[in-house]
């Protein structure tokens, strides 16, 4: 990394790489199911938890989401942390005031939980959207608790789900590099946040039966991989700047590990950065996608 770490930058830098990395059956699915299957009596009840910056909000415009559905959309954004809120009501300003023909954005700093108990937000909305969330959050409490805010028949959108591999290429060391993925990985698997497991490495592929549990239809499902190379000897948009966050990842997660010399890590990480530098580092990590409909 170039400057010091700001998670809303890095937020910002992997809009590229998750445009690539989305689903397009997976999206397209969703984008029939909203413009066939939705009430067009009323607005579009919609809801993003974890939204970040507001990048889903650009996208949905974007590519077009609601153009089908002839109809207006209320779109409520929440995130946990005060930060991204702020920067997001400032990129979409325009979006807050109604300056989108049909669409409204409404963003909240709010608590999934606590925004979830609110009386009013049961069977609420007719469109949930989660990206890059699942596999940070434990998922036997949260799902069922993301799809109580639906209404019965309404649809979900669940992106970028972590599915338990991360690739740094080329090898450094076979044995090296793959002690550094698994102690990640695990990680994720033994993460505690507010004296509650928070997120598991293998969300994508427990994330099918889990919705079933739940009553809920998978509509569609498919890969999202983040694939992050160089392009004429550099990277595209702000990908370095991506790149450096996830070394950023890496190394405060698993610096000090006692299955890991101090010295060996320092230097892995080291060449890693040096390979950003010279746009010769690939990364790979594996994810899915799902849509589908909620129970009714």
């Amino acid at each position: 990394m170039t400057d010091a770490f700001d998670f809303t930058h890095y937020l910002a830098s992997k809009r590229t790489v998750d445009d690539r990395a989305l689903n397009r059956h997976v999206w397209q699915t969703l984008a029939d199911a909203v413009a066939g299957e939705l009430p067009r009596d009323r607005p579009l009840r919609v809801l993003e938890v974890g939204a970040g910056i507001g990048t889903m909000v650009d996208r949905c415009v974007e590519w077009g989401l609601f153009a089908r559905s002839g109809f207006d959309v209320s779109y409520t954004a929440i995130d946990s942390e005060e930060s991204n809120i702020e920067v997001a009501r400032r990129r979409l300003a325009h979006l807050t005031s109604g300056g989108e023909a049909g669409l409204r954005v409404r963003m909240e700093t709010a608590d999934l939980y606590e925004f979830a108990t609110r009386r009013e937000n049961r069977q609420r909305f007719d469109l949930i959207i989660a990206h890059a969330l699942l596999d940070l959050l434990h998922l036997p409490v949260a799902l069922p608790v993301l799809l109580q805010m639906v209404r019965p028949a309404g649809l979900f959108y669940f992106s970028i789900n972590f599915d338990g591999a991360t690739l740094f290429l080329p090898e450094v060391d076979p044995e090296l590099d793959g002690r550094v993925e698994a102690l990640y990985h695990r990680s994720m698997d033994t993460r505690i946040t507010d004296g509650q497991p928070s997120g598991d490495s293998r969300t994508g592929r427990r994330l099918f039966h889990a919705l079933r549990a739940c009553g809920a239809e998978v509509l569609a499902a498919g890969g999202s991989d983040w694939v992050v190379h160089a392009v004429g000897g550099g990277y595209l948009a702000d990908e370095a700047y991506f790149l450096g966050c996830i070394l950023h990842f890496v190394e405060s997660t698993l610096s000090g590990h006692p299955e890991l010399d101090g010295g060996e890590f320092g230097a892995w990480l080291a060449l890693r950065r040096g390979q950003v530098a010279r746009g010769e580092l690939v990364y790979v990590a594996h994810q899915l996608d799902y849509c589908g409909r909620v129970g009714g």
